[in-house]
């Protein structure tokens, strides 16, 4: 797709900017004055800091237990504090922040590797050593993110450092040659593609960095052009796994490091290249990738989340106002103008990427009309529904338990009413060595009998492709939506079910209504998860929310789970639940008002 272009580039491939340069007052000069104030603010508490120190026993962390959060403490903290001294020079210039800027540039160029520990492997799913290699770099999501923040940090800056010292900016470009550049052109990561082999968010996220290096930088035409022909073999081995309809199979957090950064690697190339990415804004593939976001959109900050995704994310930022822009989608531009307008921090105190930042500050989403509200979708390539009406909000995922950052969640539903959790999908704790190793499936949140699903005896749902949903049909009308799917096939031989039909209708304007029928030769037990704690009284009752009516079911358990986890935490109370349901039957029925 990207890659037939590569032989109608232009003799010569421009620069990028990301951004206004700080000689640029006038722009800088335009910026809101409570965008200006809440940037100044940060900065200054920024003076008043030390800069974290890491040390080599920090890094080891990782590798002696599993502990990641604590070393990403102290390597995230560098970058936001550089992002929030350089944009308070870029907006005051005055120079009051330069020697500040320099400390924190030179700190970050002498670190021994910009990759986290958890990604210090050479190959997908291997081995992670304890210390990096500095004469081997490895290219991960953050090596790149680092590599793109000083180039920006040189690009906009680069003559008041060259005021200081030639060296500062001479500095940058020699550690993004060694540790991004190089590497990117002479070796292979496994992000990079590999004939069939599916990718994910990282392939777009670090193509877009590795982009915005090169050409902030004052980069050679040699090197350009091999990094263009290599960026475009990489967005077409990202998009391949996409199918038509657009929709992340890693879930709605994962859309902003991949399809968004798609599209900022689009708009760098459409830059450098004039109108190169013409015949792919409008392709309906891209169109469904940008709007995906829109349609899992359930109220205020919550969306509907499956994989590893939380159920409360960030408000949408002028990222996404472009990417609707550039694809002539009004919903999305729309969307993203008024949820930007909701965030009470537009200047993105923690982000990490300047360039996002910088965008931030300078441009301002024009709101021309109102929002659409989202409709029903059906996303088959990964068999998710969505249906809703005045009240309700519903989704049920299908798909297979393979997808890129899986839970074993064939089958599962999510329910909200008046955009408040009814049925929930719990997401992910914060990431460890444990997420992301053969032993993942022992973390209770990536289990089925942590969704909305059935358990039989002891045996719950496997991962693979191979487990996956049958038999999907779908019907919308103006008086409901229903999805029906045979979920027998998530389960392993050992579970016995022959079949298990599930039928999910949104009766709009009146019930929810959920039919489980299935033949088997264990007992089944419905599993449901809510945040708010069930009364039972021949119904269920959630006060503030609804009732649940039951048909066919044995005694029911109410069991509690204490939320302690940070991640968590952002989206759920300290105490959630879990019901379970034994069929008393081979139907059970569930009605939902």
């Amino acid at each position: 797709m990207f890659s037939e272009i590569a032989g109608s580039l232009p003799p010569v491939l421009a620069d990028f900017m990301p951004g206004s340069p700080v000689e640029d007052r006038a722009a800088w000069r335009a910026v809101s004055d409570d965008m200006r104030s809440a940037v100044m603010r940060d900065a200054e508490a920024a003076l008043g800091r030390p800069w974290s120190v890491i040390k080599a026993a920090d890094y080891r962390e990782y590798s002696l237990n599993g502990n990641r959060s604590r070393f990403e403490s102290l390597y995230f903290s560098r970058r936001r504090m550089l992002n929030d001294l350089v944009l308070a020079e870029l907006l005051e210039g005055r120079g009051r922040f330069i020697d500040a800027i320099i400390d924190g540039v030179f700190l970050i160029c002498e670190e021994s590797g910009w990759q986290l520990p958890a990604h210090n492997a050479y190959e997908r799913g291997g081995q992670r050593f304890a210390l990096p290699d500095t004469e081997r770099p490895v290219i991960d999501l953050f090596a790149a993110e680092t590599g793109a923040l000083l180039a920006t940090v040189a690009a906009l800056m680069g003559d008041r450092l060259d005021k200081v010292s030639p060296q500062i900016v001479g500095r940058i470009e020699r550690e993004l040659r060694a540790r991004v550049l190089s590497p990117y052109l002479d070796q292979h990561f496994w992000w990079m593609g590999n004939g069939a082999e599916r990718m994910n968010n990282w392939t777009a996220w670090i193509t877009q960095n590795v982009l915005l290096s090169a050409f902030a930088l004052k980069t050679d035409q040699d090197l350009r052009r091999r990094v263009v022909e290599k960026a475009l073999s990489g967005l077409d081995a990202f998009i391949k796994d996409y199918a038509e309809d657009g929709a992340c199979e890693e879930g709605v957090v994962y859309y902003r490091h991949a399809a968004l950064c798609m599209a900022g690697a689009m708009a760098i190339l459409d830059t450098v290249a004039p109108a190169s990415m013409a015949p792919f804004w409008k392709a309906p593939k891209i169109r469904g990738m940008a709007e995906y976001i829109v349609n899992m959109h359930v109220a205020g900050r919550r969306y509907f989340n499956f994989s590893d995704s939380a159920a409360v994310i960030e408000p949408c930022t002028v990222r996404e106002y472009l990417f609707g822009k550039a694809v002539g989608s009004d919903v999305l531009a729309a969307f993203a103008a008024r949820d930007r307008l909701s965030s009470e921090q537009k200047h993105l105190p923690e982000e990490w990427n300047l360039w996002y930042r910088v965008q931030e500050l300078l441009l301002t989403p024009e709101i021309a009309r109102e929002a659409k509200p989202p409709g029903d979708a059906f996303y088959p390539g990964i068999g998710l529904f969505i249906a809703r009406d005045d009240r309700f909000s519903l989704a049920v995922k299908g798909g297979n338990n393979g997808e890129s950052h899986n839970h074993n969640d064939v089958g599962s539903l999510t329910l909200y009413k008046d955009g408040k959790p009814f049925l929930i999908d719990v997401g992910v704790e914060t990431y460890t060595a444990k997420t992301f190793s053969s032993e993942r499936y022992d973390i209770w949140t990536m289990q089925s009998a942590f969704h909305n699903l059935p358990s039989f005896g002891d045996m719950n749902q496997a991962d693979g492709a191979d487990f996956a949903a049958r038999n999907v049909h779908t019907e919308f009308t103006e008086n409901q939506a229903q999805i029906s799917l045979d979920i027998a096939s998530a389960y392993p031989v050992e579970a016995h079910v022959r079949s298990y039909r599930r039928t999910v209708t949104l009766r709009r304007g009146k019930e929810v209504e959920v039919v489980d029928i299935h033949e088997g030769d264990r007992p089944a037990v419905l599993s449901l998860m809510t945040c708010v704690e069930p009364i039972i009284h021949q119904a269920l009752y959630f006060e503030g929310l609804g009732r649940i009516d039951l048909d066919g079911a044995g005694e029911i358990e109410v069991e509690a789970i204490d939320i302690d986890d940070a991640r968590l935490r952002r989206s759920w109370p300290p105490r959630i639940y879990r019901l379970r349901i034994p069929f008393a039957r081979t139907c059970l029925k569930l009605r939902i008002v």
